[in-house]
């Protein structure tokens, strides 16, 4: 596993916090919040969000394993257009028309499914870290829904007032029972 910051790229913004009551930082990420190939169930954890800048007007959520074997890394969830009044994502919100606030957006995954889906690290590749990231952004965005997360990365990185991040691990076959 490789110890590069693939947010240190971007414009150094206030940080504020991310927390979740199914995967915690530094943390091994539960079984159900795996991808189905995996073992798991493709849920998407809860997350919960404070402290965010003055001024925000929404706010995205990405899960990115820079760590994936390709030279691009690999997106498991981008949502955008978060209204700047909430606060906490549900369990499961990921699902394939689960229950995101009204306004949010998905966009499609690496799998080019509009759903979260969970780590499924390939065999050899080592342990991998998942970076569930939320950003606190300046206007709401108005992207090509075929857009890519790495495009929504992009313009988040343009329009960011703070970002919170909150990172798990995961390696194949040590998947929580």
């Amino acid at each position: 596993m490789s110890e590069h910051d693939p947010y240190a790229i971007f414009n150094s913004v206030p940080s504020f916090e991310v927390t979740s009551t199914d995967v915690s930082h530094g943390e091994l990420v539960p079984a159900p919040h795996w991808g189905d190939s995996g073992g798991g169930d493709d849920v998407s954890p809860q997350l919960s969000w404070s402290g965010a800048p003055e001024g925000t007007k929404s706010f995205a959520v990405t899960v990115y394993d820079p760590d994936a074997p390709t030279a691009s890394g690999f997106w498991h969830w981008a949502v955008y257009n978060i209204p700047a009044g909430v606060t906490e994502l549900a369990q499961n919100a990921g699902a394939a028309g689960g229950d995101l606030p009204a306004g949010a957006r998905t966009l499609k995954n690496e799998m080019r499914l509009a759903q979260y889906s969970g780590p499924t690290p390939p065999d050899g590749t080592g342990r991998h870290r998942y970076f569930f990231v939320v950003w606190a952004l300046d206007t709401t965005l108005d992207l090509d829904p075929e857009a890519t997360p790495a495009i929504l990365g992009f313009n988040a990185g343009f329009h960011a007032l703070g970002r919170g991040t909150l990172v798990a691990t995961a390696e194949y076959g040590d998947i929580p029972a």
